[in-house]
């Protein structure tokens, strides 16, 4: 079956000198890895290996065998051309993190529009807002939603976050977050892309990583951190 959908580059191999294989997440049929021939060849039958930058937004033609291997694009292009997101150092650092943390937590996923329309609206307002000092934790705390465990709310005004249910508590147990950060917590749940980015400080940027990753390592069954966390602290020590 010929398929023609959007695609998000999540990550990319080489292979021998002049390959690569590529995982995308689709628009129209999940996760798929790709075979790219002559990525880093010269000439007309060549790829262009920059089209496969992690994160990047592509559109691509393949035939879909479904047969669980490894596919073939007929023809890829650019979906949107990134202005900032590859040339800014600490967009560019926050980029690397999502890509690593989405390759590791979406290893199989089937058709989800809604996912995938969520991913792209996000890198897209990403790309074109200077002020996105929080991106990255608004973007975890709405992924969670398309993975399915978002914090209940219901009773959010109460003292601690239970980290283990999902929910807030007025009696603090071994799961909890404490108050402080149980109230970082709160913020970041009200913040959404659109509002101010200054809300935070550097230092309650690097807790409130430290709590969300927390939070997936409680919920996600082999989670793995990703390797470029460091650099992504070191970006708000201040």
């Amino acid at each position: 079956m010929q398929i023609k959908t959007k695609a998000l580059v999540l990550s990319s191999i080489r292979y021998q000198e002049k390959s690569l294989i590529v995982k995308c997440l689709t628009q129209e049929v999940g996760i798929q890895t790709f075979f790219v021939r002559n990525a880093f060849s010269k000439g007309k039958n060549a790829q262009k290996n920059a089209y496969f930058q992690p994160l990047t937004l592509i559109e691509i033609d393949f035939v879909h065998k479904n047969k669980g291997g490894m596919e073939y694009f007929k023809e890829v292009k650019l979906a949107h051309s990134y202005q900032s997101i590859f040339y800014d150092f600490t967009k560019n650092s926050i980029a690397i993190f999502l890509a690593e943390l989405l390759h590791n937590l979406i290893k199989e996923r089937d058709q989800d529009e809604q996912f995938f329309d969520f991913i792209e609206a996000a890198l897209l307002w990403f790309d074109t807002h200077d002020d996105a000092y929080n991106f990255h934790l608004i973007f975890l705390m709405e992924l969670t939603k398309y993975l399915g465990f978002y914090p209940d709310t219901r009773n959010k005004e109460a003292l601690y976050f239970n980290c283990e249910t999902g929910t807030f508590s007025t009696t603090y147990d071994l799961g909890c977050f404490d108050n402080y950060e149980s109230t970082l917590f709160r913020r970041l749940l009200d913040l959404k892309f659109q509002h101010d980015q200054k809300v935070f400080k550097g230092t309650e940027r690097r807790i409130l990583l430290n709590l969300l990753l927390k939070y997936y390592t409680q919920h996600v069954a082999k989670f793995k951190m990703p390797n470029s966390l460091e650099i992504l602290k070191e970006i708000f020590t201040t």
